[in-house]
């Protein structure tokens, strides 16, 4: 039986959260009807496999422990070629890798079809998305800061979002029939998962194959939430790439757990970054029509809509003390309790451990 490989590349911010856990969760009854979805072994998530293996290619280590990725990929190539049918890979972080990178991945999966899968966003909702991901991250910049760095080019985000450059990259030695844009609709649609839909058509997949959802989201964060992060990123003035602790505490337990529940003011694009967001869909829908690669869903999703004219929008780096005091002290609760949990569960450890240590001075 011939192997179908489909690369889902990204870009980060168009559902892949969902996406990715959706696929882990139905790895099963995906694999019954001839879909594998590789993973190392039963003791790692698949979604944590691939972004290891992806780490692995692009040469990067971090998220966790050093040289925690190190092999994956080839791991990955292992399964893939055990594999026969369809067969998906999926990590955002593999857009913007460069053509050497990509020129491997090509010939390590020499032998099979390849196809690469891209997911798109308008600007207008996939810039704020993407700040508020680099604060959970790590990053200390304001929203105005990251959006002029992204109309320059100077960011990995613009890097990964940049559609015609992805695809002239990861389709170069494809046919274009073999690549699959995927645009994020800007309604969910009338069953509620129309980008689920999307992605199952792109690889090729009935969506009665995967029926387990997935309640993960990478949800976004509003202005206060957003603000009180960054803030925190500049006192506790860690690198980029926190160790997993932190990386743990901050951004799993804080930002995707506390802050996101809370009912907040969004963040919004400001009214004069609109030209910009829709001059770039105007280019990356000529390269669409001009390309031929398949699309999945509607090039008119990758325009931007501006809101109302008269639609107040929110500084996000301009928030009152009042908003950021208030999930300020969400955080707070809720990190005391997760240190009290701890400690609670650290408790015998240290006793046994002072027990051990007064035994040894006798």
């Amino acid at each position: 039986m011939s192997r179908v490989v489909y690369l889902h590349i990204g870009a980060p911010k168009t559902g892949t959260t969902y996406l990715q856990d959706r696929l882990m969760l139905n790895q099963s009854s995906l694999s019954d009807h001839g879909v594998t979805i590789p993973t190392k072994n039963r003791f790692v998530d698949a979604d944590l496999f691939h972004f290891r293996a992806a780490l692995d290619l692009l040469e990067q280590d971090w998220g966790g422990t050093p040289g925690h990725a190190q092999g994956a990929w080839e791991t990955m190539v292992k399964r893939v070629h055990r594999a026969s049918g369809t067969v998906i890979i999926s990590h955002e972080i593999l857009a913007p890798a460069k053509p050497d990178k990509i020129a491997r991945v090509m010939n390590d999966l020499e032998g099979s079809e390849i196809h690469v899968v891209y997911s798109a966003r308008d600007l207008g909702r996939q810039l704020p998305a993407a700040w508020q991901e680099s604060i959970k991250q790590g990053r200390k910049w304001t929203f105005n800061r990251f959006l002029t760095k992204v109309e320059r080019g100077q960011t990995w985000f613009r890097s990964a979002m940049d559609l015609p450059s992805v695809l002239d990259n990861w389709g170069a030695k494809l046919p274009p029939e073999r690549v699959h844009v995927v645009t994020v609709p800007h309604d969910r649609g009338p069953t509620g998962n129309e980008l689920w839909f999307r992605f199952c058509r792109a690889f090729g997949i009935d969506p009665a194959w995967a029926p387990l959802d997935s309640e993960r989201a990478n949800r976004s964060l509003g202005i206060a939430e957003t603000q009180l992060l960054r803030r925190l990123n500049r006192r506790l003035e860690l690198p980029m790439w926190r160790d997993a602790t932190y990386d743990g505490l901050i951004r799993e337990l804080l930002a995707q757990e506390v802050l996101v529940s809370r009912d907040s003011i969004p963040v919004r694009l400001p009214p004069d970054r609109f030209d910009h967001a829709e001059a770039q869909a105007q280019l990356w829908i000529d390269w669409i029509k001009g390309s031929g690669v398949d699309v999945v869903g509607d090039v008119e999703d990758l325009r931007p809509r501006r809101p109302e004219p008269d639609a107040a929008w929110r500084n996000p780096d301009r928030v009152s003390p009042k908003l950021q005091l208030g999930a300020a002290l969400d955080a707070l609760t809720v990190m005391t309790r997760e240190a009290a949990e701890r400690t609670a569960a650290e408790t015998p450890v240290r006793r046994l451990r002072d027990q051990a240590r007064r035994l040894r001075e006798r």
